[in-house]
Protein backbone atom coordinates (compact mmCIF):
# COMPACT_ATOMS: atom_id res chain seq x y z
CA UNK A 1 0.00 0.00 0.00
CA UNK A 2 3.00 2.59 0.54
CA UNK A 3 4.24 1.93 -2.90
CA UNK A 4 0.31 2.96 -4.19
CA UNK A 5 0.33 6.19 -2.04
CA UNK A 6 4.02 6.90 -3.29
CA UNK A 7 2.80 6.94 -6.97
CA UNK A 8 -0.38 8.44 -5.99
CA UNK A 9 1.47 11.43 -4.69
CA UNK A 10 3.12 11.58 -7.84
CA UNK A 11 0.67 10.83 -10.76
CA UNK A 12 -2.35 11.84 -8.34
CA UNK A 13 -4.97 9.83 -6.82
CA UNK A 14 -7.61 9.03 -10.06
CA UNK A 15 -3.86 8.01 -12.52
CA UNK A 16 -3.32 5.20 -10.31
CA UNK A 17 -5.30 2.08 -10.48
CA UNK A 18 -5.04 -1.50 -8.29
CA UNK A 19 -8.78 -3.13 -8.07
CA UNK A 20 -7.78 -6.22 -9.67
CA UNK A 21 -11.17 -6.20 -11.93
CA UNK A 22 -10.04 -3.03 -13.79
CA UNK A 23 -6.25 -4.07 -14.01
CA UNK A 24 -7.23 -7.29 -15.97
CA UNK A 25 -7.52 -5.41 -19.32
CA UNK A 26 -3.67 -4.60 -18.86
CA UNK A 27 -2.54 -8.22 -18.22
CA UNK A 28 -2.46 -9.41 -21.49
CA UNK A 29 -2.09 -7.91 -25.14
CA UNK A 30 -3.16 -10.05 -28.92
CA UNK A 31 -2.11 -12.83 -27.84
CA UNK A 32 -3.50 -16.16 -25.62
CA UNK A 33 -4.31 -14.73 -22.87
CA UNK A 34 -4.24 -17.88 -20.57
CA UNK A 35 -1.16 -18.78 -22.06
CA UNK A 36 1.50 -15.83 -21.68
CA UNK A 37 -1.47 -13.15 -19.58
CA UNK A 38 0.34 -11.84 -16.27
CA UNK A 39 -1.56 -9.40 -13.51
CA UNK A 40 0.91 -6.04 -12.81
CA UNK A 41 0.29 -4.56 -8.98
CA UNK A 42 -0.43 -2.03 -9.78
CA UNK A 43 -1.16 0.65 -13.18
CA UNK A 44 -0.54 3.75 -13.53
CA UNK A 45 -1.98 6.89 -16.34
CA UNK A 46 0.28 9.64 -16.24
CA UNK A 47 0.22 12.63 -18.20
CA UNK A 48 3.46 13.89 -18.12
CA UNK A 49 7.31 12.88 -19.13
CA UNK A 50 8.47 14.22 -15.60
CA UNK A 51 5.60 12.01 -13.90
CA UNK A 52 6.96 8.80 -15.47
CA UNK A 53 10.64 9.83 -14.84
CA UNK A 54 9.57 10.07 -11.17
CA UNK A 55 8.35 6.82 -11.23
CA UNK A 56 11.14 5.29 -12.71
CA UNK A 57 13.29 6.43 -10.30
CA UNK A 58 11.03 4.83 -7.95
CA UNK A 59 11.38 1.99 -9.22
CA UNK A 60 15.19 1.85 -9.64
CA UNK A 61 15.04 2.63 -6.15
CA UNK A 62 12.68 -0.16 -4.82
CA UNK A 63 13.66 -2.48 -7.66
CA UNK A 64 10.45 -2.98 -9.37
CA UNK A 65 9.70 -3.96 -12.65
CA UNK A 66 7.77 -1.67 -15.33
CA UNK A 67 6.66 -2.44 -18.35
CA UNK A 68 5.72 0.51 -20.59
CA UNK A 69 2.12 -0.15 -22.61
CA UNK A 70 0.24 1.29 -25.40
CA UNK A 71 -2.87 0.24 -27.10
CA UNK A 72 -2.35 -3.27 -25.86
CA UNK A 73 -2.53 -4.38 -29.38
CA UNK A 74 0.85 -6.45 -30.21
CA UNK A 75 0.80 -9.81 -30.76
CA UNK A 76 4.06 -10.85 -29.39
CA UNK A 77 3.51 -10.44 -25.13
CA UNK A 78 5.49 -7.31 -25.46
CA UNK A 79 3.24 -4.82 -23.41
CA UNK A 80 2.41 -7.88 -20.64
CA UNK A 81 3.74 -7.27 -17.02
CA UNK A 82 5.55 -10.70 -16.93
CA UNK A 83 6.90 -9.74 -13.55
CA UNK A 84 4.26 -8.08 -12.15
CA UNK A 85 5.10 -4.90 -10.46
CA UNK A 86 4.34 -0.97 -12.36
CA UNK A 87 2.66 -1.24 -15.74
CA UNK A 88 2.27 2.09 -17.28
CA UNK A 89 -0.15 3.03 -19.86
CA UNK A 90 0.32 6.23 -22.09
CA UNK A 91 -3.33 6.36 -22.94
CA UNK A 92 -3.70 9.61 -21.23
CA UNK A 93 -0.71 11.44 -23.52
CA UNK A 94 -2.75 11.46 -26.65
CA UNK A 95 -2.09 14.83 -27.72
CA UNK A 96 -1.00 16.13 -30.98
CA UNK A 97 1.30 19.18 -30.60
CA UNK A 98 2.52 20.40 -33.69
CA UNK A 99 2.00 20.10 -37.23
CA UNK A 100 5.11 22.02 -38.47
CA UNK A 101 4.35 22.64 -42.70
CA UNK A 102 7.37 24.16 -42.84
CA UNK A 103 9.50 21.18 -41.98
CA UNK A 104 7.00 18.37 -43.02
CA UNK A 105 6.95 17.10 -39.41
CA UNK A 106 4.61 16.64 -36.95
CA UNK A 107 4.94 16.24 -32.69
CA UNK A 108 2.68 13.89 -31.38
CA UNK A 109 2.59 12.29 -27.58
CA UNK A 110 3.11 8.51 -27.70
CA UNK A 111 -0.01 7.79 -26.90
CA UNK A 112 -1.89 9.39 -29.49
CA UNK A 113 -3.65 6.14 -31.99
CA UNK A 114 -2.07 6.11 -35.20
CA UNK A 115 -5.72 6.74 -36.85
CA UNK A 116 -6.27 9.79 -35.68
CA UNK A 117 -2.87 11.24 -36.41
CA UNK A 118 -2.82 9.88 -40.09
CA UNK A 119 -6.83 11.67 -40.29
CA UNK A 120 -5.51 14.90 -38.77
CA UNK A 121 -2.76 15.39 -41.24
CA UNK A 122 -4.45 14.00 -43.98
CA UNK A 123 -6.66 17.12 -43.69
CA UNK A 124 -3.81 19.21 -44.13
CA UNK A 125 -2.91 17.71 -47.37
CA UNK A 126 -0.20 15.69 -45.79
CA UNK A 127 0.59 11.87 -45.40
CA UNK A 128 2.31 9.93 -42.65
CA UNK A 129 3.62 6.98 -44.23
CA UNK A 130 4.71 4.69 -41.61
CA UNK A 131 1.01 2.83 -42.26
CA UNK A 132 0.62 -0.90 -39.97
CA UNK A 133 -2.45 -2.68 -40.44
CA UNK A 134 -3.85 -2.26 -37.07
CA UNK A 135 -3.83 1.79 -37.21
CA UNK A 136 -7.22 2.34 -35.74
CA UNK A 137 -6.21 1.13 -32.35
CA UNK A 138 -2.20 1.24 -32.13
CA UNK A 139 -0.83 4.18 -30.47
CA UNK A 140 2.36 5.86 -32.23
CA UNK A 141 4.51 5.10 -29.06
CA UNK A 142 3.97 1.24 -29.77
CA UNK A 143 4.40 1.54 -33.47
CA UNK A 144 7.97 3.15 -32.73
CA UNK A 145 8.72 0.63 -30.25
CA UNK A 146 8.04 -2.28 -32.10
CA UNK A 147 9.20 -0.45 -35.53
CA UNK A 148 5.72 -1.46 -37.08
CA UNK A 149 5.49 -2.46 -40.61
CA UNK A 150 2.66 -2.72 -42.90
CA UNK A 151 0.75 -3.21 -45.99
CA UNK A 152 2.08 -0.25 -47.87
CA UNK A 153 6.04 -0.85 -46.79
CA UNK A 154 6.86 -2.05 -49.84
CA UNK A 155 6.61 1.22 -51.61
CA UNK A 156 7.19 3.84 -48.27
CA UNK A 157 9.07 1.15 -45.60
CA UNK A 158 8.04 0.38 -42.17
CA UNK A 159 7.31 3.14 -39.19
CA UNK A 160 11.03 3.89 -38.33
CA UNK A 161 11.95 5.28 -41.56
CA UNK A 162 9.49 8.07 -40.31
CA UNK A 163 10.86 9.29 -36.97
CA UNK A 164 13.12 11.40 -36.96
CA UNK A 165 13.06 12.32 -33.10
CA UNK A 166 11.69 10.88 -29.63
CA UNK A 167 11.63 11.72 -26.57
CA UNK A 168 12.66 9.23 -24.47
CA UNK A 169 12.48 8.14 -20.05
CA UNK A 170 15.41 6.18 -19.82
CA UNK A 171 15.36 3.17 -17.97
CA UNK A 172 17.54 5.45 -15.34
CA UNK A 173 14.39 7.52 -14.95
CA UNK A 174 16.60 10.57 -17.11
CA UNK A 175 14.84 12.30 -19.57
CA UNK A 176 16.22 12.71 -23.09
CA UNK A 177 15.69 13.97 -26.60
CA UNK A 178 17.02 11.97 -29.61
CA UNK A 179 16.82 13.08 -32.88
CA UNK A 180 14.80 16.48 -33.76
CA UNK A 181 13.92 17.63 -37.22
CA UNK A 182 16.33 17.14 -38.91
CA UNK A 183 16.27 14.98 -42.26
CA UNK A 184 20.08 13.81 -41.88
CA UNK A 185 22.25 13.54 -38.45
CA UNK A 186 25.30 11.41 -38.20
CA UNK A 187 26.21 12.83 -35.18
CA UNK A 188 28.08 9.91 -33.40
CA UNK A 189 25.77 6.90 -32.70
CA UNK A 190 22.50 6.40 -33.69
CA UNK A 191 20.49 6.03 -30.15
CA UNK A 192 17.59 6.74 -32.04
CA UNK A 193 17.40 3.74 -34.52
CA UNK A 194 18.65 1.76 -30.98
CA UNK A 195 15.05 2.25 -29.16
CA UNK A 196 13.19 2.36 -32.27
CA UNK A 197 12.14 -1.45 -32.30
CA UNK A 198 13.49 -2.50 -28.77
CA UNK A 199 10.03 -3.10 -27.21
CA UNK A 200 10.04 -0.70 -24.50
CA UNK A 201 13.03 -2.54 -23.27
CA UNK A 202 15.43 0.60 -23.60
CA UNK A 203 12.80 2.86 -21.92
CA UNK A 204 9.93 4.48 -22.88
CA UNK A 205 8.89 6.83 -25.78
CA UNK A 206 7.00 9.83 -24.40
CA UNK A 207 7.08 12.22 -27.75
CA UNK A 208 7.93 11.52 -31.44
CA UNK A 209 8.42 14.24 -34.54
CA UNK A 210 7.51 12.60 -37.60
CA UNK A 211 8.36 13.13 -40.95
CA UNK A 212 5.61 13.48 -43.59
CA UNK A 213 5.31 13.13 -47.12
CA UNK A 214 2.71 15.05 -49.17
CA UNK A 215 -0.49 13.54 -49.80
CA UNK A 216 -1.04 10.77 -53.39
CA UNK A 217 -3.58 12.39 -55.33
CA UNK A 218 -3.97 9.18 -56.93
CA UNK A 219 -4.22 5.47 -56.46
CA UNK A 220 -5.75 2.47 -57.56
CA UNK A 221 -5.91 -1.34 -56.88
CA UNK A 222 -5.74 -4.69 -58.75
CA UNK A 223 -7.60 -7.60 -57.04
CA UNK A 224 -5.52 -10.26 -59.00
CA UNK A 225 -6.86 -14.62 -58.44
CA UNK A 226 -4.87 -17.80 -59.04
CA UNK A 227 -5.63 -20.82 -59.17
CA UNK A 228 -3.30 -21.66 -56.30
CA UNK A 229 -1.29 -20.04 -53.92
CA UNK A 230 2.33 -20.67 -55.75
CA UNK A 231 1.51 -19.02 -59.15
CA UNK A 232 0.31 -15.75 -56.91
CA UNK A 233 3.43 -15.63 -54.63
CA UNK A 234 5.95 -16.70 -57.87
CA UNK A 235 4.56 -13.48 -59.37
CA UNK A 236 5.55 -10.95 -56.38
CA UNK A 237 9.34 -11.05 -57.35
CA UNK A 238 8.59 -11.40 -61.07
CA UNK A 239 6.73 -7.63 -60.73
CA UNK A 240 9.42 -6.09 -58.42
CA UNK A 241 12.28 -7.49 -60.77
CA UNK A 242 10.94 -5.41 -63.66
CA UNK A 243 11.44 -2.04 -61.81
CA UNK A 244 7.78 -1.65 -60.87
CA UNK A 245 7.28 -0.05 -57.20
CA UNK A 246 3.43 -1.19 -56.07
CA UNK A 247 2.23 0.45 -52.49
CA UNK A 248 1.45 -2.86 -51.49
CA UNK A 249 1.40 -6.16 -52.49
CA UNK A 250 -0.99 -8.34 -50.07
CA UNK A 251 -1.26 -12.00 -50.35
CA UNK A 252 -4.25 -13.96 -49.34
CA UNK A 253 -4.85 -17.76 -49.88
CA UNK A 254 -7.87 -19.27 -50.35
CA UNK A 255 -8.50 -20.86 -47.02
CA UNK A 256 -8.18 -17.14 -45.93
CA UNK A 257 -10.19 -15.12 -47.97
CA UNK A 258 -13.13 -17.79 -47.84
CA UNK A 259 -13.24 -17.75 -44.20
CA UNK A 260 -12.74 -13.45 -44.10
CA UNK A 261 -15.56 -13.59 -46.77
CA UNK A 262 -18.03 -15.41 -44.75
CA UNK A 263 -17.24 -13.60 -41.49
CA UNK A 264 -17.92 -10.63 -43.20
CA UNK A 265 -21.13 -11.74 -45.60
CA UNK A 266 -18.68 -10.51 -48.43
CA UNK A 267 -19.03 -11.64 -51.68
CA UNK A 268 -15.73 -11.36 -53.20
CA UNK A 269 -15.32 -13.71 -56.38
CA UNK A 270 -13.55 -16.18 -54.32
CA UNK A 271 -15.12 -19.51 -55.63
CA UNK A 272 -12.27 -20.61 -57.97
CA UNK A 273 -9.82 -18.91 -56.34
CA UNK A 274 -6.78 -20.84 -54.54
CA UNK A 275 -5.19 -17.47 -53.50
CA UNK A 276 -5.16 -13.72 -54.20
CA UNK A 277 -3.25 -10.59 -54.54
CA UNK A 278 -4.31 -7.43 -53.62
CA UNK A 279 -2.11 -4.80 -55.32
CA UNK A 280 -2.11 -1.10 -54.87
CA UNK A 281 -0.16 1.73 -56.51
CA UNK A 282 -0.46 5.10 -55.67
CA UNK A 283 1.08 8.72 -56.52
CA UNK A 284 0.24 11.92 -57.73
CA UNK A 285 0.54 11.02 -61.82
CA UNK A 286 -2.74 9.59 -62.47
CA UNK A 287 -1.53 8.40 -66.38
CA UNK A 288 1.80 6.72 -64.77
CA UNK A 289 -0.05 4.47 -62.63
CA UNK A 290 -2.77 3.82 -64.73
CA UNK A 291 0.38 2.86 -67.40
CA UNK A 292 1.99 0.10 -64.28
CA UNK A 293 -1.27 -0.95 -64.03
CA UNK A 294 -1.42 -2.08 -67.50
CA UNK A 295 2.22 -3.49 -66.97
CA UNK A 296 1.40 -5.44 -63.94
CA UNK A 297 -1.72 -6.67 -65.07
CA UNK A 298 -0.34 -8.59 -68.23
CA UNK A 299 2.11 -9.81 -65.77
CA UNK A 300 -0.63 -11.80 -63.62
CA UNK A 301 -2.12 -12.36 -67.06
CA UNK A 302 1.62 -14.16 -68.21
CA UNK A 303 1.65 -15.70 -64.74
CA UNK A 304 -1.73 -17.65 -65.77
CA UNK A 305 -4.32 -15.38 -63.11
CA UNK A 306 -8.05 -16.07 -63.68
CA UNK A 307 -8.80 -12.84 -63.17
CA UNK A 308 -7.88 -9.59 -63.02
CA UNK A 309 -10.10 -6.82 -61.46
CA UNK A 310 -9.26 -3.19 -61.32
CA UNK A 311 -11.10 -1.33 -58.32
CA UNK A 312 -10.77 2.62 -59.00
CA UNK A 313 -13.97 3.79 -56.73
CA UNK A 314 -13.40 4.18 -52.47
CA UNK A 315 -16.16 1.77 -52.20
CA UNK A 316 -15.25 -1.43 -53.93
CA UNK A 317 -10.89 -0.70 -52.63
CA UNK A 318 -12.49 -0.08 -48.91
CA UNK A 319 -14.27 -3.59 -49.61
CA UNK A 320 -11.71 -5.23 -50.66
CA UNK A 321 -8.93 -4.08 -47.99
CA UNK A 322 -11.80 -4.65 -45.41
CA UNK A 323 -11.58 -8.64 -46.16
CA UNK A 324 -7.30 -8.21 -45.69
CA UNK A 325 -7.86 -6.15 -41.69
CA UNK A 326 -9.97 -9.03 -41.00
CA UNK A 327 -8.73 -12.26 -41.38
CA UNK A 328 -6.90 -12.65 -38.22
CA UNK A 329 -10.55 -11.83 -36.63
CA UNK A 330 -12.37 -14.22 -38.80
CA UNK A 331 -9.79 -16.98 -37.66
CA UNK A 332 -10.78 -16.31 -33.86
CA UNK A 333 -14.40 -16.64 -34.59
CA UNK A 334 -13.77 -20.35 -35.93
CA UNK A 335 -10.95 -21.20 -33.06
CA UNK A 336 -9.90 -18.43 -30.68
CA UNK A 337 -6.74 -20.52 -30.19
CA UNK A 338 -4.17 -19.83 -32.49
CA UNK A 339 -1.02 -18.25 -32.92
CA UNK A 340 -0.19 -15.67 -35.67
CA UNK A 341 3.18 -16.24 -36.84
CA UNK A 342 5.40 -13.09 -38.31
CA UNK A 343 7.76 -15.34 -40.76
CA UNK A 344 10.03 -12.89 -42.88
CA UNK A 345 12.12 -14.17 -45.65
CA UNK A 346 14.19 -12.39 -48.55
CA UNK A 347 11.99 -11.47 -51.66
CA UNK A 348 13.24 -14.26 -53.93
CA UNK A 349 12.56 -17.07 -51.40
CA UNK A 350 8.94 -16.13 -50.90
CA UNK A 351 7.84 -18.91 -52.92
CA UNK A 352 9.62 -21.57 -51.88
CA UNK A 353 7.61 -21.04 -48.03
CA UNK A 354 4.10 -21.85 -49.32
CA UNK A 355 4.54 -25.28 -50.03
CA UNK A 356 6.39 -25.79 -46.31
CA UNK A 357 3.44 -24.26 -44.84
CA UNK A 358 1.43 -26.82 -46.93
CA UNK A 359 3.50 -29.56 -45.40
CA UNK A 360 3.58 -28.59 -41.74
CA UNK A 361 -0.64 -27.85 -41.82
CA UNK A 362 -0.90 -31.70 -42.89
CA UNK A 363 2.07 -33.24 -40.50
CA UNK A 364 0.39 -31.00 -37.47
CA UNK A 365 -3.20 -31.75 -38.30
CA UNK A 366 -3.70 -28.12 -38.43
CA UNK A 367 -4.93 -24.99 -40.59
CA UNK A 368 -2.17 -22.71 -41.56
CA UNK A 369 -3.74 -19.71 -43.62
CA UNK A 370 -1.24 -17.16 -44.75
CA UNK A 371 -1.74 -14.20 -46.03
CA UNK A 372 0.41 -10.42 -45.49
CA UNK A 373 2.93 -8.63 -47.08
CA UNK A 374 4.50 -10.74 -49.88
CA UNK A 375 5.55 -7.01 -51.40
CA UNK A 376 8.62 -6.88 -48.78
CA UNK A 377 8.49 -11.05 -47.66
CA UNK A 378 7.04 -10.79 -44.55
CA UNK A 379 4.12 -13.56 -44.41
CA UNK A 380 1.41 -13.69 -41.24
CA UNK A 381 1.21 -17.85 -41.49
CA UNK A 382 -1.23 -18.40 -38.44
CA UNK A 383 -1.15 -22.19 -37.01
CA UNK A 384 -5.30 -22.32 -36.18
CA UNK A 385 -5.99 -25.14 -33.46
CA UNK A 386 -8.68 -27.34 -34.79
CA UNK A 387 -11.95 -27.75 -32.58
CA UNK A 388 -11.42 -31.38 -32.06
CA UNK A 389 -8.33 -31.55 -30.99
CA UNK A 390 -7.66 -31.11 -27.10
CA UNK A 391 -5.56 -28.37 -25.51
CA UNK A 392 -2.92 -30.54 -24.63
CA UNK A 393 -2.51 -31.68 -28.23
CA UNK A 394 -2.21 -28.30 -29.33
CA UNK A 395 0.37 -26.92 -27.26
CA UNK A 396 2.45 -29.70 -28.39
CA UNK A 397 1.86 -29.66 -31.99
CA UNK A 398 2.17 -25.74 -31.55
CA UNK A 399 5.34 -26.06 -30.46
CA UNK A 400 6.84 -28.67 -32.36
CA UNK A 401 5.36 -26.59 -35.65
CA UNK A 402 7.12 -23.85 -34.88
CA UNK A 403 10.03 -24.77 -34.19
CA UNK A 404 10.24 -26.45 -37.45
CA UNK A 405 8.45 -23.16 -39.17
CA UNK A 406 11.31 -21.28 -37.52
CA UNK A 407 14.12 -23.50 -38.43
CA UNK A 408 13.03 -23.64 -42.38
CA UNK A 409 12.64 -19.89 -42.36
CA UNK A 410 16.22 -19.45 -41.24
CA UNK A 411 17.41 -22.19 -43.85
CA UNK A 412 15.75 -19.69 -46.63
CA UNK A 413 17.80 -16.85 -45.03
CA UNK A 414 14.76 -15.32 -43.11
CA UNK A 415 13.78 -14.14 -39.73
CA UNK A 416 10.91 -15.11 -36.96
CA UNK A 417 9.62 -11.75 -36.80
CA UNK A 418 8.78 -9.00 -39.77
CA UNK A 419 7.04 -6.65 -38.00
CA UNK A 420 5.07 -8.02 -34.58
CA UNK A 421 8.61 -8.33 -32.51
CA UNK A 422 10.24 -11.15 -30.12
CA UNK A 423 8.30 -9.70 -26.80
CA UNK A 424 7.53 -13.24 -24.77
CA UNK A 425 6.02 -15.29 -26.97
CA UNK A 426 8.97 -15.86 -29.36
CA UNK A 427 11.71 -14.99 -26.85
CA UNK A 428 12.90 -18.91 -27.18
CA UNK A 429 13.26 -19.36 -30.28
CA UNK A 430 15.48 -16.44 -30.61
CA UNK A 431 18.45 -17.61 -29.62
CA UNK A 432 18.29 -20.25 -32.68
CA UNK A 433 17.79 -17.57 -35.39
CA UNK A 434 20.38 -15.42 -34.90
CA UNK A 435 24.17 -15.39 -34.35
CA UNK A 436 25.30 -16.00 -30.94
CA UNK A 437 27.41 -12.59 -30.67
CA UNK A 438 24.58 -10.94 -31.73
CA UNK A 439 22.74 -12.15 -29.12
CA UNK A 440 25.44 -10.95 -26.50
CA UNK A 441 26.17 -7.59 -27.89
CA UNK A 442 22.38 -6.86 -27.45
CA UNK A 443 22.78 -8.14 -23.49
CA UNK A 444 25.60 -5.59 -23.19
CA UNK A 445 23.72 -3.19 -24.50
CA UNK A 446 20.46 -3.66 -22.03
CA UNK A 447 23.00 -4.24 -19.05
CA UNK A 448 24.72 -0.98 -19.97
CA UNK A 449 21.60 1.05 -19.95
CA UNK A 450 19.31 -0.71 -17.76
CA UNK A 451 21.27 -1.75 -14.99
CA UNK A 452 18.63 -2.77 -12.84
CA UNK A 453 17.20 -4.59 -15.33
CA UNK A 454 13.71 -3.15 -14.61
CA UNK A 455 12.76 -2.59 -17.62
CA UNK A 456 10.09 -4.55 -19.29
CA UNK A 457 12.50 -7.79 -17.79
CA UNK A 458 11.82 -11.07 -19.54
CA UNK A 459 11.25 -9.47 -23.20
CA UNK A 460 12.82 -10.50 -26.20
CA UNK A 461 15.92 -12.13 -24.04
CA UNK A 462 16.54 -13.04 -20.31
CA UNK A 463 19.07 -11.74 -18.46
CA UNK A 464 20.03 -12.57 -15.00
Amino acid sequence: MELVKELQRIVGEGAVIFNEEKMEAYSHDETDAALYGSMPAVVILPSTAEEIAAVVKLANREGIPITPRGAGSGLSGGAIPLKGGICISLERMNRLLEIDRANMVVVVEAGMVTNDLAQAVQAEGLFFAGYPMSLQTCFIGGNIAENAGGGKAVKYGVTGRYILGIELVTPTGDIVNLGGKLLKDVSAYDLKSLIIGSEGTLGIITKATIRLIGNPLAKSDLLVIFKNAKDAIDLVPLILSQGLTPTSIEFMDALSVITTCKYLNESLPYENAGAMLLIELDGNDADQIERDLVKIGKLCEAQGALEVYVAEDKNNIERIWNVRRNIAEAFKVFCPVQSIEDIVVPIANIPKIIPELEALGKKYRMQIPCYGHAGDGNLHATLVKAPETSQEEWLCAEEACLEELYRITGALGGKISGEHGIGLKRKKFLKDIIDPIELEMMKAIKRALDPANIMNPGKIFDMP
